[in-house]
Formats: structure tokens, C-alpha cells, sequence
């Protein structure tokens, strides 16, 4: 049980670390973020045509017919497009987020350390690559999934994935054998 607990601990704690490295100092994730001059603009515009929520333009007008949908689609293609998460308010509660996030971070810690911790006389080589596994199916179920259909940019991503998990695999592969 100790082992658990100190592997999902510790593993959780560099992992919030790493991700704090990487979306801030190390400024990884940049071109998700790109700046607008014309941004005022832009949130004037989007103020007064949406409400908070997440959009995709053009989207699917509530009841239409498959018919509809398909000239909808046919329309669209080769014109401008836009996938929007747009709020009303911002509002950062910095201290509950990250909060939020280390708790995420244990958890998915912990949970690695369960499964390594059920294969008998496991190898460290064996668990770093495990610990790269479960960070690189994260990463291909997730931002690349979203990568691929929304032509997002998930370099930092997969960056954050292998980099994240491969050094938790390092701390889990001395600590779990010990």
C-alpha cells in the first residue's frame, strides 16, 4: 500500500510540475494560443451573436433533415470555418484549478501505479515503457483525435505525453522494484 500511495503521490506531483513547466515557462503549447490584433474585435462580435458555450461553425441547426445537413456540409466546403469556446465572463480561479489538476494528476499516477504493481517481478525497462504507453494512449484518444478532425496543432501535446510520463516512468520504475 505504501508503495502505491508514495508511487501515485510523487508520480501525480511530476506530472503538476511538468505541466506547469510546460504551460508556462516553457511556453510548449504557444501555438494554441496565437495572438489576434484584431482580438476586441473579434469578442465584440462574438458578444453580440453567442452566448457561453462551445461552438462549431457551421453548425447543425437543431431539427434539421439529413438533406439539410448535406447541403449544409457540400456548402461549406473550401469557406472558413471555426470551432469557438467562447465565455461571457472570464474568470480564473487559479487556486481551485490547480488544485483540481493535482488531483487529476495523483489519481492518474495512482492508477498507473495499480495496474504496474500487478505484474510480478516487472523490469524497469518494462515500466517506463508502460508509463510511456498510458501517456501516448492519452495523447492518441485525446488532443490527437481532436488534432486530426480540427486541424489543431497537438505538438505539445504529444511534447507533454512522452516527456511527463516518460520521467514518471523513470521515479516509478526505481521506486516500484525497490
Amino acid at each position: 500500500m505504501g508503495r502505491l500511495l508514495v508511487g501515485g503521490l510523487v508520480g501525480g506531483l511530476i506530472l503538476f510540475i511538468w505541466q506547469f513547466l510546460s504551460w508556462s515557462m516553457l511556453n510548449v503549447h504557444a501555438e494554441n494560443f496565437k495572438y489576434s490584433e484584431n482580438e476586441q474585435a473579434v469578442i465584440d462580435c462574438l458578444s453580440a451573436n453567442l452566448k457561453s458555450g462551445e461552438y462549431f461553425i457551421p453548425g447543425n441547426p437543431p431539427g434539421a433533415s439529413s438533406e439539410e445537413l448535406t447541403k449544409i456540409r457540400k456548402n461549406a466546403i473550401g469557406k472558413p470555418w471555426a470551432k469557438i469556446n467562447y465565455r461571457e465572463q472570464y474568470n480564473v480561479n487559479m487556486g481551485l484549478n490547480m488544485a483540481r489538476g493535482f488531483v487529476v494528476d495523483f489519481l492518474a499516477a495512482l492508477l498507473l501505479c495499480w495496474i504496474l504493481l500487478k505484474i510480478p517481478n516487472i523490469s524497469f525497462g518494462d515500466v517506463v515503457i508502460g508509463s510511456l504507453a498510458v501517456g501516448l494512449i492519452g495523447y492518441f484518444t485525446g488532443p490527437y483525435i481532436s488534432h486530426v478532425w480540427f486541424e489543431s496543432s497537438s505538438i505539445g501535446d504529444l511534447i507533454d505525453a512522452v516527456v511527463s510520463w516518460g520521467i514518471v516512468g523513470i521515479f516509478l520504475g526505481w521506486w516500484l522494484r525497490r
